[in-house]
Formats: C-alpha cells, structure tokens, sequence
C-alpha cells in the first residue's frame, strides 16, 4: 500500500475497478476529512453527516466497481459532487415527511412567512456572513490571504500551495493556521457574528 500512496487519484480509481481494495483505502484516507467537513459544513448535524458520508462512499464504490465512474481529472470534484446530491435527497425526504395538510391545522399554512425553507432574511444573513469572510480575508497578512485564496477559491492541496508559493509544507498550514486565528480575533474586535443558522 505504501507505493500506492505515491499514485495520482485516476490511477488508484483504476487499479481499484481491477480488484484492488488497498487503492480505494488510499483514495478513502487522502479526501476523508475534506468530504466530511463539506457535508458536515452544509448538514450541521453529526449523526446526518455521517449517514450521508457512509452513503457517498458507498455510491462512489458501487460506481466504480460498476464501470461507471468517469474519469475527469478531479475525483475530489466528483465525490464532492455525489455528497452534495445526497445531501438534497435527504432535505427532500425530510421536506416530504414534515409535509402536513392545510385544512389540518387552525391557521393558513401558505400565510405564515416563519414556515418556509428559505426566507429572504435568511438569503440576506447568508449573504452578509460571506461578504464578512470576504471582507476579513483582506485585513490578512498578503502571505495568508494568499494560502486562503489558494486553498479555499482554487482547491489546491497544502503540498500545491507549498510549491506554488516556495515554502515548505509546515510554513504553508502555519499560515493557514494563523490566517483562521487572526480572522477569528479581527470578528471579535469589529464584532462580526460569523453564524450561518
């Protein structure tokens, strides 16, 4: 397995289609983390999220061993990709279970603004959340904001960002570690509330 660890996404994909168990481990502990935390970062909800972590890998297997995995250079993309259409299928169930009838209820359901999914209030508080992030990126230092931007806008690997900007690995998630705990402190001092509910 230790060879295997040296191999591009594409290739382990491959020698995994042909029977090989070790490969797929490798691809599973190189994207765990970053799936979980995207499906948790939307669910909010640990039991849910691990349903729908267990539930994506599953496909993505049964995919691949079925010969239906499509190769594109980005298995991350893709597995992301497959975490978020079963995030929705569950918002969909979870929608259609709570549905209830109108006439069952002593008040119009159509009418009562609280009730639904998404409200523009909501829309509004999200917006604002993400144009703080955006707007505390920029009081970074430069060599931060760049490990940011490099990390979260071009989905590049610490190794990637470590060679992109010539510094080693270590200096590259120091940055990155800093640039959270600066941009935690600098919401305290301008008291920026950075809560999506």
């Amino acid at each position: 397995m230790k060879s295997y660890k040296c191999l591009a996404d594409e290739e382990l994909v491959k020698l995994y289609a042909d029977g090989s168990n070790a490969a797929f481990e490798v691809l599973l502990n190189r994207y765990k983390s970053k799936v979980y935390s995207y499906i948790y970062f939307v669910v909010r909800n640990r039991e849910i999220c691990e349903d729908v972590f267990q539930e994506t890998f599953i496909k993505a297997i049964t995919t691949i061993k079925q010969g239906r995995y499509v190769e594109n250079g980005k298995f991350l993309a893709w597995i992301n990709r497959i975490a978020h259409n079963l995030i929705i299928d569950y918002f969909r169930r979870e929608q259609n279970e709570n549905t209830c009838s109108n006439e069952s209820n002593g008040y119009d359901l159509f009418d009562t603004v609280h009730l639904t999914d998404n409200s523009v209030e909501d829309d509004l508080v999200r917006d604002q959340v993400m144009k703080d992030v955006a707007r505390l990126v920029n009081y970074l230092p430069k060599t931060q904001q760049e490990v940011i931007r490099l990390r979260y806008y071009e989905d590049l690997s610490f190794k990637e960002i470590a060679e992109k900007t010539g510094v080693s690995i270590n200096t590259a998630l120091g940055r990155m570690r800093y640039a959270v705990m600066n941009m935690r402190r600098i919401a305290e001092e301008k008291d920026i509330l950075l809560v999506l509910n």
